[in-house]
């Protein structure tokens, strides 16, 4: 037993446990962000305007799960899970810099219209995008059955 005097060890366990805590949220992140740059190269590969169909899709995607896992939705997730899917999976798949980097492609090669019809078509269907899906979720949260 410890003389009164003596100074014990700091209790390192909540500090250890907080930090793997962290560091399990980080990986899902990581994880997911894999998952999502993954998915977004691959559509890139399949359609001509990838960029928009990933922007378009990935805005639903979050629309519709942040929604639906927001406090009172249909769906309890934990952090972790939200973490890995909207930071992650949508974060990797959805792409702003690509986007931006094609818009300035179009003006350099002197097509002024296409990147105006191409900036305009993207905004209006990534916000239609994230509105319907969280209207969708919105809708869902209501069904019958659903936590009050």
């Amino acid at each position: 037993m410890a003389d009164q005097g003596e100074a014990s060890a700091p209790d390192t366990k909540p500090r250890a446990a907080t930090t793997r805590a962290e560091l399990t949220l980080y990986a899902s992140v990581v994880a997911g962000s894999v998952i999502g740059s993954v998915l977004r190269w691959l559509v890139g590969l399949a359609l001509p305007w990838g960029t928009l169909f990933v922007n378009l899709t990935g805005s639903f995607a979050i629309g519709l799960f942040a929604g639906i896992t927001a406090p009172g939705g249909r769906w309890f997730v934990g952090p972790r899970v939200r973490q890995f899917v909207m930071t992650g999976v949508c974060g990797g798949y959805t792409t702003f810099s690509m986007f931006s980097l094609e818009t300035l492609r179009m003006l350099q090669q002197g097509k002024v219209f296409a990147a105006a019809g191409y900036i305009a078509l993207s905004l209006v269907a990534w916000l239609g995008s994230v509105w319907v899906g969280d209207a969708l979720a919105i809708r869902f949260n209501r069904l019958k059955g659903a936590k009050p």
